[in-house]
């Protein structure tokens, strides 16, 4: 029994005295090359085993991810489409209240007459013809011969109509002719239309001094219009020596390309003055 308890004692003794000899070594220094060397391969088994492990999980789980990536990119493009869609449609809304309001405005300050506004609903299709097709007509009580203006000023003049839609001919159409004032100078001249659709004036006196930039009214003369709606404006003179008169160009104060809403002049009551104009006949 004793033996046996000696050689136990004994055995502490050793593993202690190794212990602190593994201690002192490491504290030393010296045993770090025989851990380094030994937990090297362990090391680099773990990082084999771990980047395999990634690679495999990656394999398995990123083409589900992009997959989804893909579906969700696809979902918003949708709303980005449906979204850009809902701004265009605001902005026309909105370009078109701007428009109401300033047809509104206009019908206010000019209360003498009348007015019915109507849509634009077409255009002739040829390029020697300006015409316009409004959206309404004799139901409505637009009539041939009614005058057609925007807020800025004249349009032409409805010269067709069908019970639920008129054709307006624009006074730079190339048979349109409209009786002006020339504001300044307050002399009364002729605008014409073309088939390129530009206006010139005619008929001026060679004598006058007509400035550019020269604002220029309705008349009122002929009968077809109301007076003192503008009209546009001259933007250059054309003279030649032995005329009798000198003709000059316009720039419109309307712009017939983007008519959108108009208004119809529904109490003016156009006279027909053709079988009162002389002629030459014999």
């Amino acid at each position: 029994m004793k033996r046996k308890q000696n050689t136990q004692l004994l055995g502490i003794g050793i593993l202690t005295l190794i212990i602190t000899g593994i201690l002192l070594l490491s504290l030393s220094g010296y045993i770090n090359p025989i851990l380094n060397n030994v937990s090297s391969p362990v090391v680099s088994l773990q990082t084999w085993v771990s980047t395999r492990f990634t690679a495999i999980y990656e394999f398995f789980t990123v083409p589900r991810d992009v997959a989804s990536l893909r579906q969700r990119n696809q979902e918003l493009e949708a709303e980005l489409s449906n979204l850009q869609t809902q701004i265009i449609a605001l902005q026309q809304q909105i370009n078109e209240t701007k428009v109401l309001y300033a047809l509104l405005d206009f019908a206010r300050e000019n209360p003498s007459n009348k007015y019915r506004a109507c849509s634009v609903i077409g255009r002739d299709p040829s390029p020697f013809l300006h015409y316009i097709i409004i959206d309404q007509g004799s139901d409505q009580g637009v009539k041939h011969g009614m005058p057609v203006v925007t807020q800025n000023g004249l349009v032409g003049i409805v010269d067709a109509v069908t019970a639920t839609a008129g054709r307006v001919q624009l006074i730079n159409d190339a048979a349109a002719v409209v009786n002006v004032t020339l504001e300044t100078t307050n002399t009364e001249v002729t605008m014409n239309g073309s088939v390129t659709g530009d206006l010139s004036l005619s008929m001026i006196p060679q004598d006058l001094e007509v400035p550019e930039g020269e604002v220029i009214l309705t008349s009122g003369l002929g009968g077809r219009f109301p007076s003192n709606i503008m009209v546009g404006q001259v933007t250059g003179i054309q003279k030649q020596g032995n005329a009798l008169f000198q003709s000059a160009s316009v720039q419109p104060i309307v712009d017939f390309t983007n008519l959108s809403v108009v208004l119809v002049i529904t109490n003016f009551q156009p006279q027909d003055i053709t079988p009162l104009i002389p002629t030459t006949e014999p």
